[in-house]
């Protein structure tokens, strides 16, 4: 492999930040809203400075590497899926910080906190424009297929894989939340599920399927593969941040940990936990749970029983487990897909699971 994954990331996230710019000056110039409006703009431009403000645009760079695995030719539609990729993550992104009540996002203020800054008398306005502006992200994420110049055969179905996508992507934030009432530790195979559904589907998935219909493929004749390598892709990714949560750092993160101990989640990383201890100390950690006034003393306690009982080093053994059966489905497209994009697909499973950032 000649370009390991971290330099297609930011070569290829270079390019599509310097789009997604040119598609919100478009947009603040053409999206028909009435003249007399001050809401609109302002909703635009907020969805503006959530969607520029970083991110490794990782569902963009897995939607052209799934083209090469077809051509190493130029192809057409590929930029209209990924605004329409990246536009759905921005709308997941509005709705996520609203669910969770969360005040910042990659460094500036969630579009929620935006909203009750501007109108701090007025939370049923700040809390409706928070859901509109993520309805509009959404809308805007399939218009961008819509308005693309392909092959209507070609746009229908990516259209449906987005849709589809978006589908799968709300049941998932509908499981997960009903996942943290579960009177019961629950079992790996209802996390997978969860973490299918809520993101791999539509951060995986989706620009695969997205990137081979541009190419002039048909996903659909390799579906149980492409899904499974998805759903693996999900599993590390998602275990990934749970472990970050309780046992990453916080300066490197450039974020608090403990958010999923003091909002009750029943992460991978907590499930573990309380299925390690007993006595005193499970008292210690189900006391914790849900309680979101606990502070960074309490979280190093928490944090320091996991280790002592191995938490951490399981959920580092398990992710590389994952990453490994993701690594060999990808092997197995070597017979009939292009050797370096393979190679790519390969390899991103343990890179994403290694990497410090």
């Amino acid at each position: 492999m000649t370009e390991q994954p971290p330099a297609r990331l930011a070569r290829h996230g270079r390019r599509f930040d310097r789009l997604f710019t040119e598609y919100f000056d478009d947009l603040s110039r053409t999206l028909d809203a009435p003249s007399f409006s001050r809401f609109t703009p302002e909703c635009v431009q907020l969805l503006r400075d959530l969607s520029l403000r970083g991110g490794k645009r990782m569902r963009v760079v897995l939607l052209y590497e799934a083209a090469r695995l077809v051509t190493d030719e130029p192809v057409a539609g590929l930029d209209a899926a990924a605004l329409s990729v990246e536009l759905l993550q921005t709308h997941g992104l509005v709705h996520d910080d609203l669910i969770d009540d969360s005040a910042t996002r990659r460094g500036g203020p969630t579009t929620y906190y935006a909203y009750r800054e501007r109108f701090p008398g007025h939370p049923r306005a700040a809390l409706g424009l928070t859901v509109l502006a993520g309805d509009l992200a959404l809308a805007l994420s399939l218009r961008a297929l819509l308005d693309a110049e392909m092959p209507v055969e070609v746009r229908q179905a990516m259209v449906e894989v987005q849709t589809r996508a978006a589908a799968d992507t709300f049941v998932g934030q509908i499981v997960d939340l009903e996942r943290d009432f579960a009177a019961t530790v629950l079992d790996d195979e209802v996390l997978h599920d969860v973490a299918d559904r809520k993101s791999a589907r539509y951060s995986v998935l989706a620009p695969m399927r997205l990137g081979l219909l541009a190419a002039g493929l048909q996903p659909d004749a390799h579906d149980d593969e492409l899904r499974r390598y998805a759903r693996l892709v999900g599993i590390c990714g998602q275990m990934r941040d749970d472990y970050l949560d309780l046992f990453g750092d916080a300066v490197t993160m450039g974020k608090p940990t403990g958010t999923d101990v003091r909002e009750g989640r029943r992460s991978y990383t907590v499930v573990r936990l309380l299925s390690a201890v007993t006595g005193a100390e499970r008292a210690t950690v189900e006391a914790v749970l849900g309680n979101p006034s606990c502070g960074s003393g309490t979280i190093d306690e928490i944090r320091g029983i996991g280790e002592r009982h191995g938490v951490d080093a399981l959920m580092r053994a398990d992710m590389r487990r994952y990453a490994e059966q993701a690594r060999l489905v990808a092997e197995g497209w070597r017979s009939r897909w292009r050797a370096e994009a393979v190679d790519f697909f390969a390899g991103l499973p343990s890179w994403s699971v290694e990497r410090a950032g």
